[in-house]
């Protein structure tokens, strides 16, 4: 009778199998903790613990799945962002740690632009799985949150996290601002698609195969989103209001020109990441 591995000869065998087929190793240990419903912390414990046959089979299925470019949050279903746990499949981009800055920086500056405890209307622009959107209501509940996006998918994705995650959100379909426009707004945030189809050659295999390209890439050299924002916002937005937009690293200064011409009183800042790129435009409107 074949003896079953450990969950360490499983995993060392999983990360090697990876690497040997030019994939990050570290995956093997995220598939094994989605399969065993644990974390971290709680697979080290189980490294001389012996998978099922059923757990085996599992994981090797998910192995060769990755191996073959998919995603592992696309595999496991889910991805933590902002401490919660997301639904994400093919419909939706995999949330990226840097957008959660732009959580991080818009409420630092919401509590100061409006104070703590007024009620304020947020738009989140092409939500996606609803993470921006959702994210927001919770950290801050008091905010009346409304989702778009122009994929009925997404925003059925979205759905779903904001029920799962007890999110009291109004989602509506429609391209950037059209479905806004009979609302004046406090706050808007977005994650447009801003990589520049040029760039498409240097991305890897596993997001151009399996990531939504209209959630990825515009036109314009990335840009054609930003500048339609900014050309429509000024019309949606109350005084005193918050604009913010995730962007790619190189588009700081063109997307900052956009917003200072549209909203020439405004407070128009370039933010930085924590990799030292710019990598999210804040324009504060206070008059």
């Amino acid at each position: 009778m074949k003896m079953r591995k450990t969950i360490f000869e499983a995993l060392n065998g999983a990360s090697s199998f990876l690497e040997e087929n030019g994939r990050e190793g570290n995956a093997a240990r995220l598939l094994l903790q989605h399969i065993l419903q644990t974390n971290y912390s709680g697979l080290m414990m189980k490294m001389h613990d012996r998978l099922t046959d059923e757990q085996q089979q599992q994981f090797d299925a998910y192995i060769k799945e990755h191996i073959k470019g998919r995603p592992v949050q696309y595999i496991t279903g889910v991805e933590e962002f902002y401490g919660r746990s997301f639904i994400v499949d093919e419909s939706v981009l995999i949330p990226r740690p840097e957008t959660e800055e732009l959580i991080a920086g818009a409420i630092e500056r919401i509590e100061k632009l409006f104070g703590e405890n007024k009620e304020l209307k947020l738009a989140d622009i092409g939500t996606g799985s609803g993470a921006i959107s959702i994210t927001m209501k919770k950290e801050y509940p008091k905010l009346h949150v409304t989702a778009t996006d122009i994929s009925k998918e997404a925003l059925a994705t979205a759905e779903k996290n904001a029920e799962r995650l007890q999110a009291n959100i109004i989602f509506k379909q429609g391209d950037l601002t059209a479905p806004l426009a009979s609302e004046k707004w406090d706050i808007v945030l977005s994650n447009p698609p801003y990589i520049a189809f040029d760039d498409m050659d240097e991305m890897s295999d596993i997001v151009l195969a399996h990531e939504p390209h209209n959630a990825l890439f515009a036109e314009e050299e990335g840009l054609l989103l930003y500048r339609k924002l900014a050309e429509n916002l000024p019309a949606l937005m109350n005084t005193p209001a918050l604009i913010g937009l995730e962007i790619g690293y190189t588009q700081g200064e063109a997307v900052g020109n956009f917003f200072k011409q549209s909203f020439p009183n405004a407070k128009v800042s370039v933010v930085k990441d924590i990799n030292k790129k710019d990598r999210i435009v804040f324009c504060e409107i206070c008059e």
